[in-house]
C-alpha cells in the first residue's frame, strides 16, 4: 500500500523542486515521485507545426486515465512504467521509467487537482502558490535553458495560453487543496511543514 501525496502549482511555482525536496527528505526507500508532466498525449501524428498550436496548458492535453490507473496501481503496492515525454518534440518516447510502490508516492504537476477522479485520490493535496511575475520568470528561464525555446516565443506562450489556463484550471484548484505553501521563502522549511503534514497520516 502507498499514501499517495499530490502537490499542485502553475507553471513556474516551484512544486517540482518542492515535491523532489520531499521526496528527497523521506528518503529514496520512502518515498517515490511521479512528474504529471509525462503523461502528455501522444502528438507524434501531427506535423510539427501542428503540434506547436496544441495547448498543452489544457487538461484534454494529459492523459489523466493512464496517471488514474497508474495511481491506482501503486496504492495497491504494485510498481508502474511511467511514460517519458519529449519536450522538444512533444511526443511520448518508447522509453518508460519503473517506479516503485513505496509507502508514500508523490505526484506533482500544474493540473493534478483539474481533474476530480485524480484529486480524489490523493490523501493530502498540496498547492504551491506563487505570484505570475515570478512564475514567469522561472518558465522563461526553464524553457530556454531545457527545452531550446527562445524568450519571445515562451513570452508569446504565456501570454496565449498560460496565463488563461492558469487563471482558469490551475489557480481555482487552490481551494481544494488541505496545505497551501508559499512559492518563496526556505525550501527547508517549505518541505519540512508538507513531511510534517505527510508523517501525521502515517
Amino acid at each position: 500500500m502507498s499514501v499517495l501525496i499530490g502537490i499542485c502549482g502553475g507553471s513556474g511555482s516551484g512544486k517540482s523542486t518542492l515535491a523532489a525536496e520531499v521526496a528527497s527528505v523521506l528518503g529514496p526507500d520512502r518515498a517515490a515521485l511521479l512528474a504529471f508532466d509525462t503523461y502528455y498525449r501522444d502528438h507524434g501524428h501531427l506535423t510539427p507545426e501542428q503540434r506547436a498550436l496544441v495547448n498543452y496548458d489544457h487538461p484534454d492535453s494529459l492523459d489523466s486515465p493512464l496517471l488514474a490507473h497508474h495511481l491506482d496501481q501503486l496504492k495497491a503496492g504494485y510498481a508502474i512504467e511511467a511514460p517519458v515525454y519529449d519536450f522538444a518534440t512533444h511526443t511520448r518516447t518508447d522509453q518508460v521509467i519503473e517506479v516503485g510502490a513505496k509507502p508514500i508516492t508523490i505526484v506533482e504537476g500544474i493540473l493534478l487537482f483539474a481533474f476530480p477522479e485524480i484529486a480524489d485520490r490523493f490523501t493530502l493535496r498540496v498547492f504551491r502558490d506563487c505570484s505570475e511575475e515570478m512564475r514567469f520568470k522561472r518558465r522563461v528561464r526553464r524553457d530556454v535553458a531545457e527545452r531550446g525555446r527562445t524568450p519571445e516565443s515562451v513570452s508569446n506562450q504565456f501570454a496565449a495560453t498560460v496565463k488563461p489556463m492558469h487563471d482558469r484550471w490551475v489557480q481555482p484548484s487552490m481551494d481544494d487543496a488541505q496545505l497551501v505553501i508559499p512559492g518563496d521563502g526556505s525550501l527547508a522549511t517549505h518541505a519540512g511543514r508538507v513531511v510534517e503534514e505527510i508523517e501525521h497520516l502515517l
